[in-house]
């Protein structure tokens, strides 16, 4: 996650041109979740509870979001779980791969903590931690605008939550990007520090770009789209399975990531919905407005169809904070037409917490 946009685009372009064909039968689907995550778990908990029979899936957590991505362009992985910040980088690195539908936002995972005695309008000059590249690089960049300070007014280090608890501490930076445990364990050692913004703030839940998304090699797409649209509706069936037996899948994914139960629950809830502090769930009927293949608005004050819309406007910030330098077309980096499909065969999700 620390990586640069160069060795993302440098790792896909190897990959693509060391792409290995698949050896796999056609009714095996390769899977990949880039990290240990519950949010990515659903297509696991469509396997177990044998929700997709026509396909094997073999599913793959490679805890390495760009070496996951490289094998996806590579054609080693069909499927893929990963945020959705990625999508302006595959669109630029011109590589064969698409997402085909957001499966959640952040929901107040994601914090920005100022230092004691610091005010925002003092942030000039001084440093903040971010890791480069990544979803806490956008909620840094965007709460810095929030406060009228461009992105080349402060010092920006390439920290990740863990790694700025001793800087934070030590009193060398003035803000820093966090999630828990860690913005607990500053908060109790430093009196006065506090949380400024985080991701379940409905200013930041409107841009859309705090989102986990799900990607597809077009490769795959082209050649076995039955297969394809067949792993999209599994992953709904398996979220449709976690709001109707949450305690049992809870069990389950926290077996399966070897996540102790509790630490599930703060992710993804036990209402089988979401989680403040946690992540949001769309159902299918939310993700398919998203997608704008279903009439009806989606959550958060986000409008039908604005998929590309918030690929865009991810763009635009890696622009801004100096890790991309194109526009790229955004309606390239989506492919909604298997959405479509599961609308038109008449299959429909919409579920509220328990």
């Amino acid at each position: 996650m620390k990586n640069g946009i160069k060795s993302f685009l440098g790792a896909l372009a190897i990959a693509g041109a060391a792409a290995i064909p698949s050896a796999q039968a056609k009714e095996t689907i390769n899977v990949g979740i880039c990290v240990s995550w519950p949010g990515y778990a659903m297509l696991k908990v469509a396997q177990e509870k044998n929700l997709v029979p026509d396909y094997d899936m073999n599913i793959t957590i490679f805890e390495d979001p760009l070496g996951g991505h490289s094998a996806l362009a590579a054609g080693q992985i069909d499927v893929y779980g990963c945020t959705a910040d990625y999508i302006p980088l595959t669109v630029d690195s011109g590589t064969d791969v698409v997402n085909v539908a957001f499966m959640n936002p952040s929901y107040g995972v994601d914090h920005i903590i100022l230092a004691p005695d610091v005010k925002p309008e003092e942030l000039p000059g001084k440093k903040v931690s971010a890791p480069q590249a990544y979803i806490g690089h956008l909620l840094m960049g965007l709460w810095l605008d929030s406060q009228g300070i461009t992105p080349d007014q402060v010092e920006w280090v390439n920290l990740n939550a863990d790694e700025a608890v001793g800087p934070m501490l030590s009193g060398d930076l003035s803000a820093a990007y966090m999630y828990e445990p860690w913005i607990s364990k500053v908060l109790e050692a430093m009196k006065g520090a506090h949380s400024v913004v985080n991701t379940a703030d409905p200013a930041m839940l409107k841009t859309g770009i705090f989102m986990d998304s799900l990607f597809m090699n077009k490769d795959f797409i082209a050649k076995n789209r039955k297969a394809a649209v067949a792993m999209l509706k599994a992953r709904w069936d398996g979220l449709g399975y976690w709001h109707d037996h949450t305690e049992e899948t809870n069990a389950l994914i926290a077996d399966y990531l070897q996540w102790p139960l509790e630490d599930v629950g703060y992710v993804i809830g036990t209402n089988g919905k979401s989680f403040e502090g946690g992540i949001y769930m769309f159902d299918f009927d939310e993700s398919a407005r998203m997608c704008g293949v279903l009439d009806g608005e989606p959550p958060f004050g986000l409008a039908n169809g604005s998929m590309a819309d918030v690929v865009a406007l991810t763009n635009d910030w890696w622009i801004k904070l100096g890790l991309m330098n194109n526009k790229i077309d955004a309606a390239k980096g989506i492919d909604c037409s298997l959405m479509g499909d599961l609308v038109a065969s008449g299959y429909r999700q919409s579920f509220t917490a328990n």
